[in-house]
C-alpha cells in the first residue's frame, strides 16, 4: 500500500507548483469575449429577437475554435481535442488534413505501471506479477498531394521491442495507412488499411482524450480495438450528421476463442480474402443543444468469418454510443452486441470443448462520468472520473452438439476510479484503482499509473 501511495505523489503531487504556469492571458482573453458574446444571444433570445443571433453564434464558433487551437499549440491546428479532430480521427492523426501540401508529422505515446492484487476475488494467490511498460510509441506520417489527394498512416511501436513475434511481448504494426480521395471539405472516399468505424476508442485512442490508464475493456474483448482492415468506402459530414461506410477484408474465424474474437483481425497482414464485410457508422451532434453538447450515435460490422472453410460463419456486431459535455461535466455510455453463426463448426475448426466454446451471443456496456475541477479556474485539467463497465463473451454456447458450456469466469464487470491530469492539453497524467470482478470469483484489482502524450 506505501508504494502505491508513494507513486501517486510522485505522478500527482507534481501537480501543486505547476497548477498555473501553463496559464495563457490569450485563452483567458478569448473565454471572456465568448462570455459576454453568449450573453448577449440570451439577452437577445429573452427580448423575443432571437433571429438576430445568427452573426453572434458565428463569432462564438470562431472565438470557440481559436481557444481550442491555443489549447492543442501544434498538434492539430484545426481539430478539437475532445471531439476527434477530423474525418473520424484523433488530433494527431488529423493533422495532415491541415496543411497546405507536403508532409505531416505526429504522434503519441504511453506509459503504464500496473500493481496488482497479491490475492484473487476468492482468497487465493493472483500469482500476478507487477509491470512497468512503454505500451506504445506511435508516429503518423502523412503527405497532402493537393486539395483533394492525402495519404495518411500510422505506425505502432508496441512494447519497446520488437522481433519476438508476440503482440504482447512487442512488435511494429501498421494501424492505418490509406489514401483519400477528397471531394471538397465535407466528403471524400478512402481507400487502404482503415480503422474500422466503431466505438469511442477504435478510431480515437490517442491518451490524452480518454479518461483512464487503460482503455475500456469492452472495448477491447468485445469490440476488439484497435481493430483495422484492408478495404475502401466513403466518409462524410451532412449538417449535424457524420458518416463512414466502408466494405472491408472480414474477420477470420479461425482466431475465434471463448474470451474474445481479437485474433480474428487480419490487421492487413496476407489477409485472407474470401469473405468480405461491410462496415459503417453515424453520429449525431446537434447544432444547439439548450447546455452542453451531445453525440448520438451507432455503428455495425457484418460479414462472413469462414474464410474459405466450408461453412457461413456470419458475424454481426453493432455498438449504440452517447457522449454529453456540460462545462467541467463529461459522461459517456456505450452498448455493443456480437452475434456469431455456425459456432460448432468453429468450434470443431479450432479444436475447442466444453467451456473453452466460442460465445454465439456476447455482449458488454459500460457507462462514465468526469468532472474537471479546474474547469473554471486554470487552463490545466484535473478530472476524477469513475467508469463501471460489464461484457460476457459467452453469453450463449451451442446447444448443439451437446458437450458445450460457458465459463462463468467470462461473465466479467469492471469498476474504474482514477483522475486524469493535463498539465497541458497534449500531455497527461493518471492514475486509477480496478476493481475486477467474475461470476467464478477469479478476478483481481489492481492499481496503475499511466503517462500520456500526442504531437
Amino acid at each position: 500500500m506505501l508504494g502505491r501511495v508513494l507513486v501517486v505523489v510522485l505522478a500527482l503531487g507534481l501537480a501543486g507548483p505547476l497548477l498555473h504556469a501553463a496559464d495563457d492571458p490569450r485563452i483567458a482573453e478569448l473565454e471572456r469575449q465568448v462570455r459576454e458574446l453568449r450573453q448577449e444571444v440570451e439577452a437577445l433570445k429573452k427580448s423575443g429577437q432571437a433571429g438576430d443571433t445568427t452573426e453572434l453564434q458565428r463569432k462564438i464558433d470562431v472565438l470557440t475554435q481559436e481557444i481550442e487551437n491555443l489549447k492543442l499549440g501544434e498538434a492539430a491546428p484545426t481539430a478539437k481535442a475532445e471531439e476527434g479532430g477530423k474525418h473520424g480521427l484523433g488530433p494527431a492523426a488529423s493533422k495532415v488534413y491541415a496543411v497546405k501540401q507536403g508532409v505531416s508529422i505526429g504522434g503519441y505515446g504511453e506509459f503504464l505501471y500496473q500493481n496488482f492484487d497479491n490475492s484473487l476475488e476468492d482468497g487465493t494467490p493472483s500469482g500476478e506479477t507487477d509491470t512497468a511498460d512503454l505500451e506504445r510509441l506511435v508516429l503518423y506520417t502523412g503527405y497532402k498531394f493537393n486539395d483533394k489527394i492525402l495519404f495518411n498512416s500510422e505506425i505502432e511501436y508496441e512494447h519497446a521491442t520488437t522481433g519476438e513475434g508476440d503482440e504482447e511481448k512487442g512488435e511494429v504494426s501498421v494501424e492505418f495507412a490509406y489514401l483519400d480521395f477528397l471531394f471538397g471539405k465535407r466528403m471524400g472516399v478512402r481507400t487502404g488499411l482503415v480503422l474500422v468505424p466503431v466505438g469511442f476508442l477504435n478510431e480515437l485512442h490517442e491518451p490524452p482524450i480518454f479518461l483512464g490508464t487503460q482503455r475500456p475493456l469492452v472495448e477491447t474483448e468485445i469490440l476488439p480495438s484497435t481493430w483495422r482492415e484492408l478495404g475502401a468506402g466513403v466518409f462524410g459530414e451532412t449538417g449535424p450528421l457524420t458518416w463512414r461506410a466502408y466494405v472491408t477484408t472480414s474477420l477470420d474465424s479461425t482466431g475465434f476463442t471463448a474470451e474474445n474474437i481479437r485474433e480474428g483481425r487480419s490487421g492487413g497482414s496476407q489477409a485472407k480474402a474470401e469473405d468480405f464485410a461491410l462496415t459503417g457508422r453515424v453520429d449525431w451532434t446537434p447544432l444547439w443543444t439548450p447546455a452542453g453538447s451531445v453525440l448520438v450515435g451507432a455503428s455495425f460490422f457484418t460479414g462472413k468469418t469462414g474464410q474459405g472453410a466450408g461453412f457461413n460463419g456470419g458475424f454481426n456486431l453493432w455498438d449504440l454510443h452517447a457522449e454529453y459535455r456540460w462545462r467541467a461535466l463529461q459522461t459517456r455510455a456505450l452498448y455493443a452486441q456480437t452475434t456469431i453463426g455456425d459456432v460448432a463448426a468453429i468450434n470443431a475448426q479450432n479444436g475447442l470443448a466444453g467451456a473453452e466454446s466460442v460465445g454465439e451471443d456476447q455482449y458488454g456496456w459500460y457507462g462514465e462520468v468526469g468532472y474537471d475541477v479546474l474547469a473554471t479556474r486554470s487552463s490545466q485539467s484535473l478530472i476524477p472520473f469513475v467508469r463501471y463497465e460489464r461484457w460476457n463473451t459467452q453469453d450463449q454456447v451451442p446447444q448443439s452438439p451437446p458437450g458445450f458450456a460457458a465459463d462463468p469466469a467470462n461473465d466479467r464487470t469492471r469498476t474504474t476510479v482514477g483522475v486524469n491530469w493535463k498539465p497541458i492539453p497534449n500531455v497527461v497524467v493518471k492514475a486509477d484503482w480496478n476493481k475486477g470482478e467474475n461470476e467464478a470469483r477469479t478476478g483481481v484489482d489492481q492499481f496503475n499509473v499511466g503517462l500520456g502524450f500526442l504531437f
